[in-house]
């Protein structure tokens, strides 16, 4: 009987490790020795990064484009239990509940928004966590002109000021703009970033400060930092200390957690629930198990953890696939090593801002920064589209490419 590396989890970490399985039997010729079967809820691979921008017609890849023709299959379902001793997987699927077992297993379930008990936040926020819940929220923006006219008909309140934060804020003036030309409202056009820190983009370093807050002044958008949300009402939220904002529009842009299912496995996890895993991405812990992605943690260059995005977690993805197969076939495992981290924030249509190792140092911005982050979210971080085998294997070679160049079109 054939091998079964299972992959769960179809986002950037899970599919690349799903090719990188693949290319690996390939390069040893051992295709007919092991079956690659890949677990996600959707039948899609969402570019998760661009989920805050006004269009959303190519942030989603169908899975089996990309894994079919290397000869991985696709399962459609939400894996709901994990058990590590009998090396099994429970998933429910459209069929019913499936036990799906495995020789060796990547875990790669992403993350997850985080929300509090704020009163009214699950029924009256929005957010652009996954493909589906952007699309509601570009479907209600879309919405706002035939609207009887109200105080806070083309306001938005936009709840946390971190990357995703940002990047939600500074895309929001354009298309409410666009949103009330197809109306009669004379109603105000207002962006507010709320955070309970003093400044806004506190992840991006004190350098980058002065661009976010020279991009927020431009685009017009207004901050209430040092506040935090008492409540989210249907037409508005309320701060605290006491100020009652009136908004058709809010979106909490919380942090993120790993998926709760790491809980299934013994090893060490830090605060944000991901599995600690050596350099070759196995579970510390866990025998046959490999994580990557927003579910793992590991010092990619020997001192720094590694965050949770896409720059992190399809090299993660490439290392853990091709180990999982080389494990399986008694090969030997590739250390996975980073040498650079570089942080690009989309600031809408003032630019981007560009900054370079862990301090963060800023190193271009405006213009030049926004066409490197086009290129990053619009080619560089996306598998390629032939759908031919042996361009999909060559993309998923277990190396780390070189950091994005500045105002170039290369990927």
């Amino acid at each position: 009987m054939k091998k079964h590396i299972l992959i769960l989890g179809g986002g950037f970490a899970g599919l690349w490790s799903a090719i990188g399985a693949a290319r690996e039997l390939s390069e040893q010729k051992a295709d007919t020795e092991a079956a690659i079967t890949l677990v996600d809820r959707t039948t899609y691979h969402n570019i998760r990064v661009r989920n805050y921008e006004a269009d959303l017609r190519e942030v989603c890849i169908p899975l089996c484009d990309v894994l079919s023709p290397v000869g991985a299959r696709v399962v459609n379902g939400e894996v709901f239990d994990i058990d590590p001793a009998g090396r099994r997987v429970m998933v429910r699927a459209v069929e019913g509940v499936r036990a799906l077992a495995y020789d060796r297993l990547v875990m790669a379930l992403g993350s997850e928004l985080v929300r509090p008990p704020i009163p009214g936040l699950a029924a009256h926020a929005f957010d652009v966590d996954t493909y589906a819940t952007a699309s509601r929220l570009a479907q209600h923006i879309e919405a706002l002109a035939d609207r009887p006219a109200t105080p806070g008909q083309f306001t938005a309140v936009v709840i946390g000021a971190g990357l995703t934060g940002l990047e939600v804020a500074t895309a929001l003036p354009e298309r409410l703009r666009r949103a009330r030309e197809r109306s009669n409202s004379r109603e105000p056009i207002r962006v507010i970033v709320v955070d309970r820190l003093a400044h806004v983009g506190s992840d991006m370093g004190d350098s980058a400060r002065p661009f976010i807050e020279e991009a927020l002044r431009s685009l017009g958008i207004e901050q209430r930092t040092g506040a935090s949300i008492f409540s989210v009402e249907r037409d508005g939220v309320v701060l605290n200390p006491a100020e009652a904002i009136d908004a058709a529009t809010t979106i909490w842009c919380g942090g993120m957690r790993a998926s709760p299912l790491t809980e299934k496995f013994l090893g060490t996890r830090d605060r944000f629930g991901r599995l600690a895993v050596d350099e070759f991405m196995r579970v510390v812990g866990g025998p046959e198990v490999f994580a990557a992605g927003d579910v793992a943690c590991a010092k990619i260059d020997g001192e720094h953890a590694s965050v949770m995005s896409c720059q992190h977690s399809r090299p993660m993805g490439r290392y853990a696939g091709h180990n999982a197969a080389a494990d399986l076939l008694g090969k030997p495992l590739l250390p996975l090593h980073i040498g650079w981290y570089t942080t690009i924030l989309d600031l809408g249509p003032w630019g981007a801002v560009y900054t370079n190792g862990w301090d963060r140092h800023v190193i271009a911005s405006g213009p030049a920064a926004k066409v490197t982050k086009q290129t990053i979210n619009c080619q560089r971080i996306y598998p390629p589209w032939t759908k031919k085998r042996e361009d999909i294997l060559a993309a998923a070679a277990p190396v780390v490419q070189a950091p994005p160049d500045i105002d170039t079109k290369e990927t």
